[in-house]
């Protein structure tokens, strides 16, 4: 039960997200199919927990110097990557931003590029959420072709 916890928690984490959950849980013999359900839905939850921090604390918060010197940079980059997917795709660029599983482009980054770009909340909800659907079946992907490589070369 503490590795699915673990497993979790990294979907939930802004940096690994399912880029550590699932390889994470299936390291820790999970079975990948309930790896894959587990960690896509905890880490659709960042969708509505960013949405609430965005509309509530951080406005709390940017009042504070630091903060609001870490936010604007992170916005700035958030603004940059996003704007062109979005322009030329709309919702449909939120998607792949979010699909592509690399660093800063996973649930969070997208939800705050939905929120900054002023798009529909729960129209946005359901692009995201497909984002990590399919970031999720790729990175399951990449766990087993990895997985699978290493059982060959260190034979």
């Amino acid at each position: 039960m503490d590795k699915i916890i673990h497993a979790l928690i990294l979907s939930l984490l802004p940096i690994s997200e399912l880029r550590g959950g699932i390889p994470y849980a299936v390291a820790h013999d999970i079975n990948l199919v309930t790896a894959f359900f587990l960690c896509v839905a905890s880490n659709m939850l960042v969708i509505p927990i960013m949405y609430i921090f965005l509309e509530t604390v951080h406005k709390i918060f940017y009042k504070v110097k630091i903060y609001r010197i870490i936010f604007d940079k992170y916005v700035n980059r958030t603004r940059k990557k996003a704007e062109k997917n979005v322009a030329r795709f709309g919702y449909w660029g939120i998607m792949l931003f979010v699909a592509i599983p690399l660093p800063v482009t996973g649930a969070y980054t997208g939800t705050t590029a939905a929120w900054l770009l002023k798009l529909q909340k729960r129209k946005s909800f359901w692009y995201l959420a497909l984002g990590v659907v399919i970031a999720g079946v790729i990175v399951s992907v990449a766990t087993v072709t990895g997985i699978g490589l290493m059982k060959i070369f260190i034979k």
